[in-house]
């Protein structure tokens, strides 16, 4: 059986954004990895360009994978599992999954992060978005999917820099520091790119791993919506090149109440969970030694992690939100409750499970 879980990378972008060129590149350098693909359309094709690779290869095909995700990479993920545990197929160190260039990748990061069985075998260590300069902005103007690939990665990879004007790409970075500003970018030329820079990050593998907090988080690299206390006038919300997307970050000097986060999250999930592409936090509790991170995306409320320790000395609790066609001011409303207790809703608090 596997000693630990296996590390899986998500690698998602825009149509003929080069995911397959990089792949290739990829296995070259880390023979060892289960490659799983999702092609759109009854007959898969992407599959047939891969160069020969040691470990498995899985196509799911008919459909985009984030509307079959139940259905098809569940049980793909467990059946490459338990036949690499029986020997039947051959070790495999670590999976990518590339996905179709239309999907959402937020089913496919809950999947993993939240089905048990997968969760105990599997690991989730980063997503990676691969961009075209030469397609990248008129792409992100006609397609959210795009937008969305966009500003849940953790690292942004340029492609076909060398077929694009200068100014385009320059203006492409501003772009996409803009919409997600914790996102390394690195360009990729024809594929090559030093694997160790993406794979087997760590980033979601947060319980042991307090160090990589900040630069998880990047906090400091968001304009900031509110602070805490709130005596004085909100910052003036900075013009972002894309009008859809709102990306922040507001600080609390005090300890919060879990009840009166639960409650605050609850609400933005249900009146505004189309809005809500992402949010991440590192919160200090009242009666917690610990810091507690919180991970949501879109709809999913991840659970609570708690810490070892805190990553420096700066003991705020410190939340960034990336948001789509909501206004600030329903945002500073929410923020100015995360302290209250909701005494008078009928709300269900649970325990925080951290």
């Amino acid at each position: 059986m596997f000693s630990s879980p296996i590390p899986v990378t998500l690698l998602t972008g825009f149509l003929g954004s080069g995911k397959t060129t990089l792949l290739n590149q990829l296995i070259q350098q880390q023979p060892r990895t289960a490659i799983i693909m999702n092609e759109f359309g009854e007959i898969g094709l992407d599959h047939q360009l891969l160069q020969k690779t040691d470990g498995p290869l899985a196509l799911l095909s008919g459909g985009c994978i984030c509307c079959t995700v139940v259905g098809s990479l569940s049980p793909t993920l467990k059946n490459l599992f338990m036949a690499a545990s029986r020997g039947d197929i051959p070790r495999f160190e670590r999976v990518i999954i590339e996905t179709t260039g239309i999907a959402d990748p937020v089913p496919i990061m809950d999947t993993l992060i939240n089905e048990r069985w997968l969760a105990a075998r599997f690991q989730l260590t980063g997503v990676v978005t691969t961009v075209d300069a030469v397609l990248g902005e008129q792409q992100l103007d006609s397609y959210f999917e795009a937008v969305k690939q966009v500003v849940v990665a953790d690292y942004l990879l340029l492609t076909k820099t060398d077929l694009s004007d200068p100014r385009a790409v320059d203006d492409l970075r501003t772009r996409l520091a803009e919409l997600n500003s914790s996102a390394p970018i690195l360009t990729v030329e024809h594929g090559q790119l030093d694997s160790a820079l993406i794979l087997n990050a760590g980033l979601y593998d947060l319980t042991n791993k307090s160090v990589e907090v900040n630069k998880w988080l990047g906090a400091n690299q968001y304009r900031p919506a509110v602070s805490m206390p709130m005596t004085g006038r909100p910052a003036k919300e900075m013009p972002v090149h894309d009008e859809r997307i709102r990306s922040f970050s507001a600080t609390f000097d005090e300890p919060l109440e879990w009840t009166g986060i639960y409650a605050a999250l609850q609400r933005l999930l249900g009146a505004h969970v189309k809005s809500l592409l992402r949010m991440k936090a590192i919160v200090n509790l009242k009666g917690n030694d610990n810091p507690t991170v919180l991970h949501v995306v879109q709809h999913i409320l991840h659970t609570p992690t708690e810490l070892p320790e805190w990553p420096d000395e700066n003991r705020q609790s410190r939340f960034v939100f990336i948001v789509a066609d909501l206004d600030m001011e329903q945002v500073q409303q929410i923020l100015r409750e995360f302290n209250d207790v909701y005494a008078n809703e009928r709300l269900t608090v649970p325990a925080c499970p951290a």
